[in-house]
């Protein structure tokens, strides 16, 4: 399965003014978000664009980082048993807190966030030993990190990237 996902890197400020989000690049994003294998030749004829003009569009997209398009797997299907939400309560600068987790390789997820935690983070691990060590000998290791809450996955229900643009 391929996905369409927005473009996050901690710290980068993009401006959305510097690549155009008009309205037909809006639906070539809304296309690929459905289908981010879709050629295009196929994306052309739909939108009613040159293919050139369609693959100069896509990559201004990419190259502004409004988008990204890369493959989604189940990581069960790849041996990562384990998933998991962490929410983090910390001391100290949310942003340096955040750049430091991000940089854990099985952290596929960080957010900075208002409520009960200042940051979410989604593991992916092997196994309950594996996510085990990694919440002793790293998350909690991180220099500001005051408690954890740990949320295991036990089944996907329901997982999309085809929220359209607005």
């Amino acid at each position: 399965m391929t996905a369409l996902l927005p473009d996050h890197h901690p710290g980068k400020n993009r401006d959305v003014t510097d690549t155009a989000l008009d309205e037909t690049n809006k639906r070539i994003i809304e296309h690929l978000q459905r289908d981010g294998r879709m050629s295009y030749a196929t994306l052309a004829k739909t939108i009613g664009l040159s293919e050139a003009a369609v693959r100069q569009r896509v990559q201004r997209l990419l190259d502004g980082g409004l988008m990204q398009i890369v493959a989604v797997t189940d990581p069960l299907t790849l041996g990562f048993a384990r998933q998991a939400m962490v929410g983090l309560r910390v001391n100290g600068d949310l942003r340096a807190i955040a750049a430091e987790i991000a940089e854990i390789p099985e952290v596929d997820y960080v957010m900075i966030c208002a409520g009960r935690y200042d940051l979410l983070v989604e593991l992916v691990c092997t196994d309950d030993e594996h996510l085990l060590d990694l919440l002793n000998e790293k998350v909690r290791a991180v220099p500001g990190v005051t408690a954890t809450d740990t949320f295991m996955y036990l089944k996907l229900a329901k997982q999309t990237y085809a929220w359209g643009t607005r």
